[in-house]
């Protein structure tokens, strides 16, 4: 048996302010810090040792990574970034309050937007120009991304890097976002194309899941840190 932990990052500014992020680079809040800092306290609770830690490129995703490594004395640990993380690219919608958008284009189509597993936001014009994704092909920076779309750009890095460290018995930890975890449950779990759209991943709430040898789901389990008000 191995053990895989699954790590939303802490609350972000655009979170607290209900925005569409993507690969928009934003800052954890004074609350989301101390989000990481009781996950990790929680993770250290249950004891498991890793030996790697896989997060994205995104600052938020980082510092939440680094605050749990520090918090289960395990910042020796490799961390391995990977545009492959990254949240799901929300296109034209970025930087746009949530709420502002139902208005805009009514609660149905935003829903479908944010939850069914095919839907594509509206497209950027361009692709983002930043010197983390230089060396990627033109046609690997999305304009805007369905979660099935985030599935397969996740999919590769799952296969060449986290499953053969599982499969030799080493435990992960994966420290990412909420599209792009759901779609890494989601394949865990055989979840369905339509069942996909109930499945939330909060904030700082480590997901424990323990894989047999075919790195099948023997248990799982979600730690629910107590966290100070998030008037912080």
């Amino acid at each position: 048996m191995v053990k895989l932990v699954l790590l939303r990052h802490g609350q972000s500014a655009a979170n607290k302010l209900n925005m569409y992020t993507g690969w928009s680079d934003v800052p954890l809040t004074k609350y989301g810090e101390l989000e990481a800092h009781a996950a990790g306290q929680a993770l250290a609770q249950v004891g498991i040792n890793f030996t790697a830690i896989h997060t994205s490129v995104l600052v938020r995703a980082i510092k939440t990574a680094n605050i749990v490594a520090e918090e289960i004395h395990q910042l020796y640990l490799p961390l391995f970034k990977t545009w492959r993380l990254n949240e799901r690219h929300y296109g034209a919608l970025r930087g746009l309050n949530k709420d502002w958008t139902r208005e805009k284009f009514g609660a149905e189509q935003v829903a479908l937007w944010r939850r069914s597993f095919f839907a594509v936001p509206p497209q950027l014009s361009s692709p983002d120009h930043d010197r983390r994704y230089q060396d990627l092909p033109n046609d690997a920076l999305p304009l805007a991304e369905s979660l099935a779309m985030a599935y397969q750009r996740i999919l590769p890095y799952w296969q060449d890097q986290i499953a053969p460290q599982l499969r030799a018995g080493n435990n992960q930890l994966v420290v990412a976002h909420g599209s792009t975890l759901r779609a890494m449950i989601k394949y865990l779990e055989q979840i369905s194309d339509t069942d996909i759209d109930g499945v939330e991943v909060a904030n700082g709430e480590p997901i424990v899941y323990t894989l047999n040898d075919q790195l099948q789901v023997v248990d799982k389990q979600i730690l629910r840190p107590q966290t100070e008000s998030s008037t912080l």
